[in-house]
């Protein structure tokens, strides 16, 4: 590729980062900038579209000058983001109808169960492999549409934060394309991942004409290319989509059938390759589509090709710290968690159940909430630093443990990214839990590198997948302590302390 190099935009849920990475995989430039959180009520998420989008703008433009200075130029754009947040706004004027509304949302939850109770679950099972949870978009949609007070007429346009970037990058209201893929698609439980298209039957359910839904196409190949107003400027290539946890799986070069991948980020994200067959659903998990690719991808010919998914979805790990550090204020930077952590031997006892928003996978309990089990006189900081570190190994091994039985074997290896991912006492501490070896990659931004291969493939700096392995390499590896006894009994505290948290909320 030359001197050439791809962008991703990473539009995660507290911030975006543009990352630009070479042929090798390697990383040249990269930006950040947090965007806020609004909280107008307890269980209620939201952020500000256009404050996602300036974000955007800011950091892509930041790393675009940089390059620019190193006379590197810009070959594609892939975009990666926070998947199940929902964006509306209007195509006339561009302008946001409502402030998106927060995967960690949990205002629909009270409309789910009585879906749940109209015997809605099974049809978004079978359709979906989701549940019938707030996490998702669906319920948020119809929120929207009725108690948010936003029309859906021919003005509309609704979609997840890729569809949003992607329409401003290329003209907004003036030509601006409403695309997606089938990872974000997916997550709406609107979509039927056998099909890979809008599911009438689920469009019905939750009252969601399907004229304000985007196009989906493959999650490598063109989508569009950027307008003058850009901060890239005009004609570079969007060529790869994938929402977040997606796009680390396939950074992770997990491209065989039960490959398995974790992030750590605001939530962490177990994920792992199913191969080409959509699984019937299992309990207390997610099935969805990971990514679709062109044949040639794969050394094939003919249709685009879909790979699959089971997921096991923790909705608070990283975002514990920042309770620590913004709520609780016991520490003033993330950076500090690890060495106070490790000033105490073990938590004394001390057991958090980071239950804010409610359980994810593998409990899906929306009304659990934040506990705190053990507490003495003698409990400081430190144990509760400790006890969110081990919260997030915990919480893992639940997923693992019921996805290795949904799946009838357990699996060899975790691959692992993400922010808290640089610790190294957390990854120890998970290899302990899983009894399996924890490999981290070389590259921690897994997640923007899945948004650069993809877009890369399509526009030809990598061949196939086979080179995109060849560009991926792990910086170190954590083996289990063979002796499991301590191990598994946290465990079961773990357990005893899940179960005090579950059913808390009434409303």
């Amino acid at each position: 590729m030359g001197r050439e190099v791809l962008v991703s935009i990473d539009a995660g849920t507290t911030g975006v980062r543009a990352f630009a990475v070479d042929g090798a995989g390697l990383p040249q430039a990269w930006s950040y900038r947090e965007f806020p959180q609004y909280f107008p009520q307890p269980g209620w998420v939201e952020h500000d579209p256009d404050e996602i989008f300036a974000a955007t703008v800011s950091v892509v433009g930041d790393v675009v000058r940089e390059l620019a200075a190193a006379e590197r130029p810009v070959v594609a754009i892939g975009i990666t983001n926070q998947r199940e947040t929902t964006v509306v706004w209007s195509r006339r004027t561009g302008r946001p109808r409502h402030r998106a509304i927060v995967w960690q949302d949990r205002r629909t939850a009270h409309r789910c169960d009585e879906l749940k109770a109209a015997g809605g679950e099974a049809l978004v099972r079978s359709r979906t492999g989701l549940v019938l949870d707030p996490y998702f978009s669906a319920s948020k949609v119809e929120w929207m549409l009725t108690t948010g007070g936003v029309v859906a007429n021919a003005d509309t346009l609704i979609g997840t934060v890729d569809t949003w970037l992607v329409w401003n990058l290329t003209g907004g209201a003036d030509g601006g394309v409403a695309v997606t893929e089938g990872s974000n698609a997916a997550r709406t439980m609107l979509f039927d991942i056998v099909s890979g298209e809008w599911s009438d039957e689920l469009c019905d359910l939750f009252g969601v004409p399907r004229h304000v839904l985007a196009e989906v196409l493959p999650s490598s190949g063109r989508f569009g290319v950027t307008s003058t107003g850009a901060p890239t400027g005009a004609g570079i290539p969007i060529s790869g989509i994938a929402g977040d946890q997606q796009a680390s799986l396939f950074g992770q070069a997990c491209f065989a059938p039960g490959m398995s991948k974790n992030t750590y980020g605001t939530g962490s994200f177990v994920l792992m390759n199913v191969g080409e067959t959509c699984p019937p659903p299992a309990e207390g998990l997610l099935t969805t589509v990971a990514w679709t690719v062109p044949a040639r991808l794969v050394g094939r010919t003919g249709a685009d090709i879909t790979h699959y998914a089971m997921e096991g979805a923790i909705f608070v790990t990283g975002a514990a710290v920042q309770w620590l550090r913004d709520g609780l204020q016991i520490i003033e930077d993330a950076a500090e968690m690890e060495p106070l952590a490790l000033s105490v031997e073990s938590t004394d006892g001390v057991v958090l159940v980071p239950a804010f928003t409610g359980l994810g996978s593998p409990w899906w309990d929306p009304y659990a909430r934040g506990t705190i089990l053990g507490i003495t006189r003698g409990t400081t900081r430190a144990h509760l630093a400790r006890a969110t570190i081990e919260s997030m190994t915990f919480q893992t091994r639940d997923v693992v443990d019921a996805m290795s039985a949904a799946a009838d074997q357990p699996i060899a290896e975790l691959r692992v990214d993400g922010g808290a991912a640089v610790m190294n006492s957390l990854l120890q501490m998970q290899a302990d839990q899983l009894g399996v070896p924890v490999t981290r990659s070389s590259t921690k931004e897994t997640t923007a590198l899945g948004a650069a291969f993809l877009a890369g493939l399509a526009e030809g700096v990598w061949s196939d997948v086979d080179d995109v392995t060849a560009a991926w390499s792990s910086d170190a590896r954590f083996e289990p302590d063979p002796e499991r006894a301590a191990s598994d009994a946290a465990h079961q505290t773990w357990l005893r302390a899940v179960e005090r948290s579950r059913g808390w909320a009434t409303d």
